[in-house]
């Protein structure tokens, strides 16, 4: 048997012992290394020398003996650009970082394009306090990292949190490059497979006990900005509010974009929202089971969308004559319920956000929350908001209880026989201007909300079509509005247009031929949802001479409205997009009530809080 030797092999992440023989040949030698250090053939190179001479290349015929490798040699190895976990690793990491994540993980489109962003904030030179010439750069005109607090502060408005992206490029610089930083999800768990004493509730140990939470004010936002497409996809929403005073809920379906205005900003754009099966009142919300949801994701992500938050509204009449509305959350009430923080939180729980930098392949989420409720001028406005990665992990690991009597506190459940809670605080002011430390039973919730700008574009956006007569929003069957062939002949009817991709891009147009129980066309849909995404006429037109539209049009044709199967020349044009603000539409009057929980998504038993603590 041939004499085993230990080469040791130096890269970036450390030193490892690699097992060979004098007669083993290179190319099986690099094949131990790349298996070793989680390399493809090509990601890396190995070299004799630290100046990256003597490269050993992958040889079959040259073995270690002859490329005079002893044992006992210190190789020195080098990633490259190729291909390779580890080249995949520096797409969405900045240069330097020492990964500890999931290598195989896909991290969304967005965040593998702001990886590759330089991020600096460039300035001109100033002319009053640059003393240089024109090439040259001083403290007055050299760059900005896009984590400067500084001129984040002074944008108008000023920002809170930085963005992701720059967060993660605050944590990789400095002189160690980031090695040492890991971005950890945080755990309320105890720890499984701890030996040494009995399970819980009977033992407890250093090695298994989750540590204590102090609550802190996240630095950073998954999402920066939250922007509806044009005022059609909100004003519609609106309109089941305004019909019946009832609260109502969507989710929202969009993409995720650069956010410009922030160094590595992500703006959530709104394309459509889908209203789910729910049972709503003039204070209330719950959510019914959705048959249809899975098919709603297909659906979406063929257009080119995915669900990228959620909407409700808390909307109270003030003045039925004027249209106004009444201002309810503001700084001395509360802008999210604890509820309402609980249930962002399970969204965001469900809606991780991929991340090769964390050792799980997931860290915080995109999934945004909005608003619709009163503003200061007693109009409708859009808040957006999301909660804390401390608060998900409150929330994953059922550790957070709304409050009874107070919306705006939440209460940290105590440790039982079933469940080990560890203990939450948060810091707070005492009378003296002190800074002191209490326990989180209450907690103000304002330490759990990060709020996110909601915008509306100057230049409308339309991924679907806008009709003056549009096609009902499904689960509107309270209002009389139905999804059924009916409404589908009375729609074609209605919109004459002589270019069909125009009639039929419509959001929710398109759910009903998939999802409608007489004849789904989830098989056979695909090439018009291709047009759509694609605006593309031709491929539309391809699909309309299809046997499924022939069979939709024979099963419209049973209703009296004509159907315009041939439009001819000067038809109806397409109606001009609505870009006007919000209409103020006087609001059917109803008796007000005080508005308290607009969720009833979880049934549990809520202590009391008696005590109202100050908060920041």
């Amino acid at each position: 048997m041939a004499e085993s030797i230990i080469i040791r092999v130096q890269s970036p992440d450390g030193v490892k012992r690699i097992t060979a023989t004098k007669r083993e040949t290179a190319a099986t030698f690099l094949k131990k290394v790349a298996k070793e250090f989680g390399f493809q053939n090509n990601g890396f190179s190995v070299y004799i020398n630290r100046n990256k001479t003597g490269e050993i290349t992958a040889s079959s015929n040259k073995s270690l003996n002859l490329l005079k490798i002893k044992h006992g040699d210190l190789l020195f190895l080098f990633p490259s650009s190729l291909a390779g976990p580890s080249s995949e690793m520096e797409t969405s990491a900045p240069p330097g970082f020492k990964v500890f994540g999931a290598p195989n993980v896909v991290e969304d489109e967005i965040d593998q394009y702001l990886s590759k962003q330089d991020g600096k904030i460039y300035r001109s030179r100033d002319p009053q306090l640059c003393r240089h010439g024109p090439l040259g750069k001083c403290v007055h005109c050299v760059p900005l990292e896009p984590f400067d607090e500084d001129y984040l502060n002074h944008l108008e408005p000023p920002v809170k949190h930085m963005s992701f992206h720059a967060y993660i490029r605050k944590l990789t610089g400095g002189a160690d490059k980031g090695k040492f930083v890991a971005l950890e999800n945080i755990s309320c768990k105890i720890k499984s497979g701890c030996e040494g004493h009995l399970p819980w509730p009977n033992g407890i140990c250093t090695k298994c006990q989750p540590s204590a939470i102090t609550l802190n004010r996240q630095k950073y936002r998954h999402v920066d900005n939250i922007m509806f497409e044009n005022h059609t996809v909100a004003d519609r929403f609106l309109d089941f509010w305004r019909k019946t005073g009832n609260q109502h809920f969507g989710y929202l379906y969009g993409r995720y974009t650069e956010h410009k205005d922030i160094p590595l900003g992500i703006r959530a754009e709104v394309a459509a929202i889908y209203e789910p099966p729910q049972i709503g009142t003039q204070n209330s919300l719950e959510l019914l089971e959705d048959p249809k949801a899975e098919v709603v994701d297909e659906i979406a992500a063929k257009l080119g969308l995915r669900k990228v938050g959620w909407i409700f509204t808390d909307l109270v009449s003030e003045d039925t004559r004027k249209g106004t509305v009444r201002y309810s959350r503001n700084k001395d009430t509360y802008f999210l319920s604890s509820e309402e923080c609980i249930t962002a939180g399970d969204f965001q729980n469900k809606h991780p956000n991929m991340c090769r930098l964390s050792p799980d392949g997931h860290f915080g989420s995109k999934f945004v929350t909005a608003v619709a409720t009163g503003g200061p001028d007693n109009q409708v406005h859009f808040e957006g908001y999301q909660v804390s990665n401390q608060c998900m992990a409150l929330v994953r690991d059922e550790c957070l209880l709304p409050c009874k009597d107070a919306p705006e506190l939440g209460y940290a459940k105590e440790s039982s026989s079933e469940q080990y809670v560890p203990d939450v605080f948060y810091k707070d002011v005492d009378k003296f201007g002190n800074e002191i430390t209490q326990l989180a039973r209450p907690l103000p919730v304002e330490y759990l909300i990060i709020d996110i700008t909601t915008t509306f574009p100057k230049d409308p956006v339309y991924t679907f079509s806008i009709s003056q007569n549009p096609f009902p929003i499904e689960n509107r069957d309270v209002l009389g509005e139905t999804q059924d062939f009916h409404s589908l002949a009375t729609y074609l009817s209605q919109n004459t247009s002589s270019v069909f991709l125009d009639t039929i891009s419509d959001f929710h147009l398109l759910l009903f031929l998939v999802t409608n129980e007489v004849m789904p066309l989830q098989d056979s849909i695909s090439l018009l949802l291709e047009a759509v995404r694609t605006r593309n006429e031709e491929l539309a037109q391809t699909w309309k001479r299809s046997e499924q539209w022939a069979t939709i049009e024979q099963l419209c044709s049973e209703y009296p409205h004509p159907l315009p199967w041939h439009p001819v020349a000067g038809a109806g044009e397409q109606p001009t997009p609505h870009s006007s603000p919000l209409p103020v539409v006087p609001w059917i009057p109803y008796p007000a009530a005080s508005w308290q929980v607009p969720w009833v998504m979880r049934r549990v038993e809520t202590p009391p809080c008696q005590a109202r603590g100050s908060f920041l």
